[in-house]
């Protein structure tokens, strides 16, 4: 579980997040939306404590993050963000196995737990010696869900992961993500602006205004109790990007 108690983040005069309270569930996937600029990417680096709030704390599972366990608890978390954040000069192996190596794996750990996430993602094993620039575009973030995995946390966080994708590809890799959610069991929290996409990872959708929740639930009740007019707006903005939730 995570909570976020009384979380508040500003950049000069820009309140990026105000006041913000929420728990995530263990084994559930949360989804973070909201317009650009609404706080939901400064909640997710808050969470891997890449952004320090100036009030309130995270707790990681029941562990209040600080600078002293910081280390320690990244390592509960793998984190994935849009166009995978490889890099350039490694090898798409190399790019995996990075921290396992830096905390002392040997060589036949780190081949066979390579080998269960190539299985596991559908990497396909004889790219794993080229680099970054030579493979597409859904396998570099197939390679970074990889990455993310290596240390089996306990905790998924993802920043738009398929936002630079083309339809076909990003439609592949969506029904893929959510089959690997259900077979791991992870906590998963994921940015996204797509609601259709929000509808078909979530669990819970939490839909941020201005650094602020606006109301959280899944899909039916955002469509069917909305907490305000903006909640109603936001969804009649992307009806579109909803055939995936039927007749909701």
């Amino acid at each position: 579980m995570i909570n976020l108690i009384n979380i508040s983040k500003s950049y000069g005069e820009n309140h990026a997040v105000r006041s913000f309270d929420l728990t995530i569930e263990t084994a559930e996937t949360t989804v973070l939306i909201g317009p650009s600029g609404c706080g939901k990417s400064t909640i997710l680096r808050t969470i891997i404590g890449l952004i320090s709030p100036d009030t309130g704390k995270v707790n990681i599972e029941g562990e209040a993050l600080s600078t002293a366990n910081l280390v320690s608890l990244r390592q509960k978390m793998g984190y994935v963000i849009q166009e995978g954040g490889l890099f350039p000069n490694l090898s798409a192996e190399g790019n995996v196995f990075l921290m396992a190596r830096y905390l002392g794996w040997d060589k036949d750990r780190i081949e066979e737990r390579i080998d269960e996430l190539c299985e596991l993602t559908k990497f396909p094993k004889d790219a794993l010696n080229r680099y970054p620039i030579q493979i597409s575009g859904g396998q570099r973030q197939r390679l970074s869900l990889m990455r993310a995995l290596m240390l089996d946390p306990n905790i998924l966080l993802l920043d738009e992961p398929l936002g630079a994708l083309d339809p076909l590809i990003r439609s592949e890799l969506q029904q893929d993500l959510k089959e690997i959610f259900s077979t791991l069991g992870k906590t998963v929290v994921m940015v996204t602006h797509d609601m259709g996409e929000a509808a078909f990872f979530g669990d819970k959708i939490v839909l941020i205004k201005d650094g602020q929740i606006i109301q959280e639930g899944n899909i039916s009740d955002l469509i069917k109790t909305p907490s305000n007019p903006f909640v109603t707006t936001f969804i009649n903005a992307q009806r579109n990007h909803l055939e995936i939730i039927g007749d909701i």
